[in-house]
Parts: C-alpha cells; sequence; structure tokens
C-alpha cells in the first residue's frame, strides 16, 4: 500500500522509537479508529487494541449470585475486593519461574467461538513458543493459524515486552507500576498524583500486561491491585468460564461510542483468575470468545512442552 510505505519513509532518519512510545502512539491511533464516526471490528488477541474506558467513573459494587456447597445466595461485592482478591489468590498459588536468555517461554490457550446468536461452537487449541530474550524465533499459533515470527530488528518491539528481562524491570508495587504506565517513554515521576485523564491509559496498559500469559513473579498480582484503582470499572453478575464454572465478570465502563471492553472472568469463591470473554468481528460475522491458559512454562527449544 502506498499509504503504509509513505509512513515507512516519514522522518526515516529520526531515531526509533522506544516500545513504551510507540505503544503510547499506537493508543492515539486506536482511540481515533475506535471514534463513533470509524467503526472498527476488534479482534482477540492483539494487546494494542483493547478497547479502553474513556472517563473516569467510580467503580460499581453490584450484588452477585454466588454458589456454595450447599444452595446460593447472594452477596455484595465490588470490583475492587474482587480484583485484591483476585491478586492474593496469584500470590499464594504463584510458582516463580527462571527464565534463561536462551530458553522460551511455552503458553498453551483453549478459545472456544461461537458465532453472535447462535451456531456451531469450534475449538482451538493455541501454542505458542515465544523467545525469552527475542533472539530467536518464536513460534506462535492464532485461532489455530501457525506461523514463525522473525527476530525484531532496531527499534521494534511489542506491548506488553516480550522479552523476560524487560518485563522483569516492571515495578510489583502497585501504586509504583500504575505511575510508570501512566510515564511511559519518560522517567516515571512518583511524586506527581494521578489525574481524571491518566486513568484509560493506566487502565489500557494494565489490561494488555494482563492478557501476557506468563509473567515474572509479582508482577501479575501487583497488575490486579493496580487496577483495583482505577475508576471506571464495575461488577458484571452470573458469569460462567469456558467450562461452565460459577464466576465473577470484571468489566471496564468504556467511552461513549468505543467498542466493548473484553470481560474478565474470577471464580465466584476464591477470586482465582478464570479466563476472558470477548468478541471478535470477521467475514461480515461476529463471535463470541472464551479463553483460558491451559498450561505454561519454560522450555529449551520450540515444539518441547513443559
Amino acid at each position: 500500500m502506498n499509504e503504509m510505505r509513505l509512513l515507512r519513509e516519514w522522518d526515516a532518519e529520526a531515531p526509533p522509537l522506544t516500545d513504551h512510545a510507540r505503544a503510547r502512539a499506537r493508543l492515539r491511533l486506536y482511540e481515533t479508529m475506535t471514534a463513533p464516526a470509524t467503526p472498527v471490528a476488534v479482534g482477540r488477541r492483539p494487546l494494542l487494541r483493547i478497547a479502553v474506558a474513556g472517563v473516569a467513573t467510580a467503580a460499581v459494587a453490584t450484588t452477585v449470585l454466588v454458589a456454595n456447597d450447599s444452595s446460593p445466595h447472594t452477596r455484595p461485592v465490588s470490583a475492587t475486593a474482587v480484583l485484591r482478591g483476585a491478586a492474593a489468590e496469584e500470590r499464594r498459588l504463584e510458582k516463580p519461574i527462571a527464565a534463561r536468555d536462551d530458553q522460551f517461554i511455552y503458553t498453551k490457550e483453549i478459545i472456544k467461538e461461537t458465532p453472535l446468536g447462535g451456531g456451531r461452537t469450534r475449538t482451538y487449541v493455541d501454542e505458542n513458543w515465544n523467545s525469552v530474550d527475542g533472539s530467536k524465533r518464536s513460534y506462535v499459533s492464532e485461532l489455530g493459524h501457525k506461523q514463525w515470527v522473525p527476530v525484531y530488528g532496531p527499534g521494534q518491539g511489542t506491548w506488553p515486552p516480550s522479552k523476560w528481562s524487560e518485563l522483569k524491570l516492571m515495578p510489583t508495587d502497585p501504586r509504583k507500576l500504575a505511575i510508570d504506565l501512566r510515564d511511559m517513554g519518560g522517567k516515571p515521576d512518583y511524586t506527581k498524583p494521578m489525574k481524571t485523564g491518566d486513568w484509560p491509559m493506566v487502565q489500557y496498559f494494565l489490561s494488555g500486561l494482563l492478557r501476557t500469559p506468563v509473567l515474572p513473579q509479582g508482577l501479575r498480582s501487583a497488575a490486579y491491585e493496580a487496577l483495583a484503582t482505577v475508576p471506571g470499572i464495575k461488577v458484571v453478575p452470573g458469569q460462567k468460564d469456558a467450562d461452565g464454572r460459577a464466576g465473577i465478570g470484571i468489566r471496564f465502563v468504556p467511552a461513549p461510542g468505543a467498542s466493548r471492553s473484553p470481560l474478565l472472568v474470577f471464580d465466584a469463591k476464591t477470586y482465582r483468575y478464570l479466563g476472558m470473554r470477548d468478541q471478535r468481528t470477521a467475514g461480515g460475522k461476529t463471535y463470541e470468545q472464551w479463553s483460558y491458559v491451559a498450561a505454561s512454562g519454560v522450555v529449551d527449544r520450540v515444539m518441547e512442552r513443559p
């Protein structure tokens, strides 16, 4: 496309953007693309296309149905309580991962997809081998479509970072993590208070971070706790995960005209994270999706499993 060629050549001699600066620029582009005048179909996996809340409001508490061993009962629970409970459960269950630069992060993700309005459900098993330091080709699967991902060139990268060493640099203190995400591309100012307009971007990047199947110890629980401080999140009652287990949904309130945000589902009793519900549109059809990570670990080579 001529437009893409022009974009590549525009200011070609300028220093390459950092991963953080590129992510911020992509977010601005995404917000423009999802404006009411330009409807856009949102895919399942692209992290930089997660819908974000454009306005910050108070976290919403609601009454959800929670099943116990005898009979169901109701109790009021807030999004903050669920996310903090998820952080505590993550710390209890988390096993430290020590990954060498020459290894690969393996994940096995199950995706169940049904056409909106009814139809046959298809199940995909996506296995991925991502290079720990980005120096080797990765092998990934997207709804059953398998491909090799070449080594990134100078100035190239992703959000969240694909390199384990970069993920390990991210703070595991929830407050500092939120500020680091707010101040991407520059030095974080931990003395500067968060403003209402800061939260949509922080919320967006935290959501992307949580979609990464494997994170360094302490980072996922910190992300849950950071999300618990974000205004504009709400509980969605009566949810089940892909295997039919009772769950509590957490969703971010979108801006008027913005695409619907993904639904994070947590166990109704323990608040352990169960998976994600989302939609994608392709070929003029919209699909409801459930996804969850069935296995993960560190391996020495592509096609090896933990």
